[in-house]
């Protein structure tokens, strides 16, 4: 059962955007007005300056989104398919991915594409790790991802987390 679109909201822990201009990362929140579903978020990714942004987005401690946008192409991974039986955004996810719903609601695995952080330095297999230890928080990964991409401390002060430590 899809939980109404205010709830909804109101279950995001945090949204973070990172657009790369002039050779430095520029970190700020996302309003919740752009998290209504996935395309009202890539559109507003679109409009920021420079060619390449990221978005790291933590809903009701349990899962998140990663979208990126690049020249124009759109890359979006999902961290867990089954969030789209109870989350609109997550849902609105799998639909531009042209994936289905998964049919079994524990069988918790991401959607999307992995590799969507490599160039920036966060492989596929590294973030796939990250996202198969059930002992971590959205956040806690985020944060991971942030710092191996290039913007963590920021990401970690937009957020009010401490930095991630998980050597």
């Amino acid at each position: 059962m899809v939980e109404e679109p205010l709830e909804q909201l109101d279950a995001v822990d945090f949204a973070v955007i990172a657009f790369h201009v002039d050779g430095a990362w520029d970190v700020d929140e996302l309003t919740l007005d752009h998290l209504v579903d996935a395309p009202t978020l890539v559109a507003a990714m679109r409009r920021l300056p420079g060619e390449d942004s990221v978005a790291l987005v933590a809903v009701d401690e349990d899962w998140f989104l990663v979208a990126r946008v690049v020249e124009g192409r759109v890359r979006l991974l999902l961290s867990d398919a089954t969030a789209a039986e109870d989350w609109d955004l997550a849902a609105s996810v799998l639909d531009l991915l042209g994936l289905p719903e998964p049919e079994d609601e524990d069988d918790q695995v991401p959607a999307g594409d992995l590799g969507l952080l490599t160039d920036l330095g966060m492989d596929a297999e590294d973030l796939g790790a990250l996202i198969a230890d059930l002992d971590l928080y959205p956040e806690e990964i985020l944060s991971e991802v942030a710092e191996e991409i290039g913007f963590g401390d920021d990401f970690d002060d937009v957020v009010g987390l401490a930095p991630a430590d998980l050597a």
